[in-house]
């Protein structure tokens, strides 16, 4: 099954998500939809704000109707570029250090390697069937790539080459990397579960029971914390990265999709697909 057609909401929102903090604090007034209680302190909906349509993202965007990625700047808030890829793009991820942008097309089985600086496409990686998520380990340069075929793809950023394939759960989507733990989180949209992977090995390490169909999925580096939107259930799982269990079940808005951390404020944001609303988590206030 392909998931292309919510699949542009996925990895391209994070920078979006982490300006709607300034949003969220003059919103009038918040809107609470649940708490949880985890093993130490708690989570909490602080903020319900209403979005256009589906919530897209901004800097990297991937048009899976014409297998083009939009460059966008954030000073000027325009299209400065608009770069051909491979059939109906979903995932993309960006490794500021080397200024790359890699691209999964759903259609081709390819990743396309962008230059940040150049805007043209350097190399085109064959996949597996159907990628959708995408990220990069920063420290490392080592891209993961889900495929809907039940495998995760770990390529290498310097030789744009396939070093590894991984077994994980039933239609991987989501990804996200811990590079301080030099872990791999997937969630895998047909099994419920969250597969974890070390970089290290490439190999999974353990496999964690979610809510229903996990998508985005996004790691708080500060607090080893992970966290799962599940469209299903319209709930968000909080995942301790110590113990690889679910500390926290958090309500959210209808449908979620994304998800995206601010670790310096501790604040979670969710996309919900549903009700075209992003869901602002924060810690209980004491």
């Amino acid at each position: 099954m392909k998931l292309t057609q919510r699949a542009a909401i996925l990895i391209t929102l994070a920078a979006t998500w982490l300006t709607l903090a300034a949003t969220a604090a003059t919103a009038s007034p918040p809107s609470v939809q649940g708490t949880a209680r985890a093993a130490k302190g708690c989570i909490t909906v602080t903020a319900t704000i209403p979005v256009v349509s589906f919530p897209l993202g901004v800097a990297y965007v991937a048009n899976e109707a014409d297998s083009t990625v939009s460059v966008i700047s954030g000073r000027t808030n325009t299209v400065t570029a608009t770069i051909p890829v491979g059939g109906d793009p979903v995932g993309v991820a960006v490794d500021p250090k080397t200024n790359t942008i890699y691209v999964a097309n759903d259609a081709s089985d390819t990743v396309s390697v962008i230059s940040g600086r150049t805007n043209t496409v350097t190399a085109t990686i064959p996949v597996g069937k159907f990628p959708n998520g995408v990220a990069v380990d920063r420290k490392t340069h080592t891209i993961y790539v889900a495929n809907d075929d039940g495998t995760v793809s770990v390529i290498n950023g310097r030789t744009n080459t396939v070093t590894a394939t991984i077994p994980v759960g039933g239609v991987p989507f989501g990804v996200a990397v811990d590079p301080k733990t030099n872990t791999i989180y997937v969630t895998n949209h047909f099994s419920d579960t969250v597969s974890v992977i070390s970089g290290r090995t490439n190999t999974v390490t353990a496999t964690i029971p979610v809510g229903g169909d996990p998508n985005g999925v996004a790691v708080d580096r500060k607090t080893n914390t992970i966290y799962v939107a599940n469209l299903r259930d319209s709930t968000v799982s909080m995942i301790s990265g110590r113990t690889n269990t679910v500390t926290a079940t958090i309500p959210v808005g209808r449908e979620p999709f994304g998800v995206a951390v601010n670790a310096k404020t501790n604040t979670i944001y969710v996309a919900n697909e549903g009700d075209s609303t992003v869901s602002v988590l924060a810690p209980c206030p004491r």
